[in-house]
């Protein structure tokens, strides 16, 4: 009898499995499905919600070929089939091709997008269908299919198809010449208006662009009736920024709402429709008494808007697929400190700006393009910071650069700590150290580019 065991195919995704089956003069027993034991060997963790059957009374019944928008482990509990499995989403593979003859000792994992046919080999066959989505009449719209007969797959049907049991739909099916590869889950962007959301949106432009007035994520009504079909991905650069109003009554409803309600919206959509969640969170999270921030250091806020991005982060994490993009100090399209001080430059203010606080600024295009690097490298889940990279610099020291960069005299800055700034106003407790250690997301392969560059390419 053969272990339970996992094999890759020439399919990207399609993976097959040997079952084992005890059995006596009784009959035999075998686990069908056995989550621990098959994912700790390659499977992956997709999560079924509906076990679908389907019996064959005849041999040479032949059913496909049909692309789900979902995955699914098929497997048999009486008979043989011959399986074939046709790659049908984007990309190199296209039209690429696997068949297998199985018995109840074997059960094969399709992936999204690829395409599965099956041929009854003998009488009163019996198929068993593990899916991670729910199946409806409404969900066949998006299958994507191929004929049996395509010459150009080739596929060797053990029963030539002029002798087999199809239905006139499926031999209505186009040729692969014909067929639409099935579209990648789609990208879902919130906050798409904001200075991370428009470097987003420009980076992927195919993805759903959402703002508050598309969608808002403080309303769970509204979460819960969107339609997140087809969503493989959320990106979340959607947030309560007006960090210093959120230490007065109001703006502390209000960040709660904003960072916390709305995230706790999010996490129920991705866990309900297995999508990933990719969370951008702060340094704000830390109490600054550490000069450079690890992934693994505990949070320690020290204000409201810190504590509703600590509880944010929380919440992401008990989804099994997530990434949280720790952030600092972050420059993009808006009002932001760069612009603030080089408007100042060019209208000859000599402005006071804290020396007491550190850390590195973070460009919107590095943090999109870091952004884009996990969904497509997908390192294990879990927190990854990124910022800009080079040494660390204060308020003040960038103030400075910035001056020089527009052609004012540097001189006219002058220092300030954040006790004198800070008095007199409502304001939030800053960190006093913001940089981030980059180790993490480095070892994945994405190196972020000098902050002191980008602020020169920035202002140029």
């Amino acid at each position: 009898m053969a272990d339970l065991a996992v094999h890759t195919t020439p399919i990207q995704g399609l993976l097959v499995l040997d079952l084992p089956q005890p059995g006596d003069s009784r009959g035999w027993f075998k686990e069908n499905w056995q989550r621990a034991k098959m994912v700790a060997l390659g499977l992956p963790d997709f999560g079924p919600v509906q076990n679908n059957m389907s019996y064959n009374a005849e041999r040479g019944v032949t059913r496909g070929l049909h692309a789900e928008p979902w995955d699914k482990l098929v497997s048999l509990a009486h008979g043989r089939i011959m399986g074939a499995w046709v790659d049908l989403r984007p990309g190199e593979s296209f039209g690429a091709t696997y068949t297998l003859e199985m018995g109840t000792d074997k059960a094969v994992f399709v992936p999204r997008g690829v395409a599965n046919g099956y041929q009854a080999l003998e009488r009163d066959t019996t198929y068993s269908y593990l899916v991670n989505d729910h199946w409806s009449p409404a969900a066949r719209a998006p299958y994507t299919y191929l004929n049996l007969a395509d010459e150009t797959v080739a596929i060797d049907w053990p029963i030539p198809l002029a002798e087999a049991i199809v239905s006139d739909a499926d031999r209505a099916h186009p040729r692969l010449a014909d067929v639409s590869p099935m579209a990648p889950r789609r990208t879902v962007i919130t906050g798409a208006g904001g200075q991370l959301g428009r470097a987003l949106v420009a980076l992927l432009p195919d993805a759903t662009a959402l703002d508050r007035d598309d969608l808002d994520l403080t309303d769970a009504d509204a979460v819960a009736r969107f339609d997140w079909a087809g969503v493989g991905t959320i990106i979340n650069a959607a947030a309560w920024t007006a960090v210093d109003a959120a230490e007065t009554d109001e703006g502390r409803r209000g960040a709660w709402s904003g960072n916390v309600d709305a995230v706790a919206h999010l996490v129920g959509v991705c866990r309900e429709h297995r999508i990933t969640l990719v969370h951008v969170s702060s340094d704000y999270v830390f109490d600054g008494q550490t000069e450079v921030h690890t992934e693994d250091e505990p949070v320690a806020p020290l204000g409201v808007y810190g504590v509703t991005k600590a509880t944010a982060d929380a919440l992401v994490q008990t989804l099994p697929d997530h990434y949280i993009v720790r952030t600092s100090w972050v420059i993009g399209e808006g009002r932001n400190f760069v612009r603030t001080m080089a408007d100042l430059a060019r209208r000859g203010i000599e402005p006071s700006v804290v020396d007491d606080q550190y850390g590195r600024l973070t460009f919107t295009a590095t943090l999109a393009d870091g952004i884009q690097h996990l969904l497509q490298a997908r390192p294990a889940p879990g927190i990854y910071n990124l910022t800009n990279s080079g040494p660390t610099r204060s308020w003040f020291d960038i103030a400075r650069e910035v001056f020089t960069l527009v052609g004012a005299d540097p001189e006219t800055v002058s220092r300030q700590t954040t006790a004198d700034f800070a008095a007199g106003k409502v304001m939030s407790p800053r960190p006093r150290h913001s940089t981030l250690d980059l180790t993490k997301i480095q070892a994945t392969g994405f190196t972020p580019p000098d902050a002191d560059e980008a602020l020169r390419a920035y202002l140029s």
